[in-house]
C-alpha cells in the first residue's frame, strides 16, 4: 500500500521539479495559526467586503503601513526618548567640580627694631646666639605622628600631614622662594578653588587681608636681600583637628630665623638675623587629600626686625645690619580714630635684639 502523503496517482514527473514551483509560497505551520481567520456575513460577501486572514495594519500616508506592534513600539521609543530629554533639562545638572576653597585671609605684622640692628658676631655661625629650642629645617617643623580623628583614618590625616610638612618645607625653607622668586613650587599645592587668588597675590600683591603674596610664603626682595646661610632655624609645633564632619583642618605655629645679608655682598660679609612667625590654618577635604593640596584658609605673619609703614605685602622687608649697626624709627603711635588708616595695619616692636 503506497504512502498516504503521496498523490494518488504518485509523484509527477521525476518528483522534484514541479515541487519547486511552489516552494516559495507554501506556508510554514506558525504562519497558519497566527493567521485570524474571519467568517464572513452573507451582507458583506453580497457587498463585496473581503476580510483578510493577516494581522491589521495601520496607513499612515507616505510611510505606507506598519504592523500595530511596530507601532506600539515607536510610540514607546518616542516616549522614553522625550521623558529623558524632560528630566535632562528640567533637572539640575549635577558636575563633578573640584571644592572651592574659603579665601584666605592674611594678618600681616611688622615688628619694628628696639636698638639698632647689629650684625652677628661670627658670620661663619650666624645662630650661635640663637636661643636653645630651634632645629634645623625640617626637623624644627616637629611634624607629629598621624592617629585617627572622629571622621578621618590614619592613612588620611597622616598624609595631609606629610602635605602640610612639603607646603612648609617649599614656602619657607626653598632659598629658591626665599631670595630668588620662584612661586610655581608653592602654587603646585593649592587647590583649584585658590589658584586665582594665589595668582593674583603674585602679580599684584596688595595689603588687603586677602592678596599679600607673603601670606602664601615668606619671599624677600632678591634685588636687595641674599641669604648668608643656607640653614633655616625653625621652632613650633601642629595641631590636627576636624572643622565639620568632612573636613580635617591642621593649624601650624612656627617661627623661622634666616641669616641674612646685602644681596651681592661677598662671603664673610656682616650678617643678621630675620624673625618670622607663621601661624597657619590648613584644611582638606577627600578631594584634597587625594590630590596631595591644600586649602590655606587663614595666615598670621609676624617679621622683624621691620621697618613700619613699609609695604610687606609683595616681599618681606627686613632691616639690613651693618657694621655700624642700622638704626630705624620706632613705631608711630595708633589712632583709633583715624579710619584713614586699615585697622589691620599694625606695627609691633621686636624683643630682643
Amino acid at each position: 500500500m503506497g504512502d498516504p502523503r503521496e498523490p494518488p496517482g504518485g509523484t509527477p514527473g521525476d518528483g522534484s521539479g514541479n515541487e519547486d514551483e511552489f516552494r516559495s509560497v507554501v506556508f510554514d505551520e506558525s504562519f497558519v495559526r497566527a493567521a485570524r481567520i474571519q467568517e464572513l456575513s452573507a451582507r458583506e460577501r453580497l457587498a463585496g467586503t473581503f476580510g483578510r486572514a493577516t494581522r491589521a495594519r495601520v496607513r499612515l500616508g507616505p510611510l505606507g503601513t506598519v504592523p500595530r506592534r511596530a507601532l506600539a513600539l515607536l510610540l514607546l521609543i518616542l516616549v522614553a526618548f522625550g521623558a529623558a530629554v524632560y528630566f535632562g533639562v528640567s533637572s539640575p545638572m549635577v558636575t563633578a567640580v573640584h571644592p572651592e576653597g574659603s579665601q584666605l585671609t592674611v594678618s600681616l605684622v611688622a615688628l619694628s627694631p628696639a636698638s639698632a640692628v647689629r650684625p652677628v658676631a661670627d658670620p661663619a655661625d650666624p645662630f650661635a646666639a640663637l636661643t636653645p629650642g630651634y632645629g634645623e629645617g625640617t626637623l624644627g617643623l616637629n611634624t607629629p605622628t598621624g592617629a585617627a580623628t572622629g571622621h578621618f583614618s590614619r592613612v588620611e590625616v597622616t598624609k595631609a600631614l606629610d602635605t602640610v610638612q612639603r607646603y612648609l618645607v617649599a614656602s619657607s625653607l626653598s632659598p629658591a622662594v626665599l631670595v630668588r622668586g620662584a612661586t610655581s613650587d608653592v602654587r603646585s599645592f593649592v587647590t583649584p578653588g585658590e589658584l586665582a587668588a594665589f595668582d593674583a597675590s603674585v602679580a599684584q600683591p596688595v595689603d588687603d587681608r586677602h592678596h599679600a603674596a607673603t601670606g602664601w610664603m615668606v619671599r624677600f626682595d632678591p634685588a636687595r636681600v641674599a641669604l648668608a646661610s643656607n640653614t633655616v632655624k625653625v621652632a613650633g609645633a601642629m595641631r590636627i583637628d576636624e572643622a565639620d564632619d568632612g573636613t580635617l583642618q591642621i593649624t601650624t605655629d612656627h617661627t623661622f630665623v634666616y641669616a641674612l645679608k646685602p644681596a651681592g655682598a661677598p662671603a664673610g660679609a656682616p650678617a643678621g638675623l630675620e624673625t618670622v612667625r607663621r601661624q597657619l590654618t590648613f584644611r582638606f577635604d577627600r578631594v584634597d587629600l587625594a590630590s596631595a593640596q591644600l586649602r590655606l584658609v587663614d595666615a598670621v605673619v609676624q617679621a622683624g626686625p621691620e621697618s613700619c609703614g613699609t609695604s610687606t605685602a609683595g616681599f618681606l622687608q627686613p632691616v639690613l645690619a651693618t657694621a655700624q649697626g642700622t638704626v630705624v624709627a620706632p613705631p608711630s603711635p595708633v589712632d583709633p580714630g583715624n579710619h584713614a588708616r586699615p585697622g589691620w595695619q599694625v606695627c609691633g616692636v621686636l624683643a630682643g635684639s
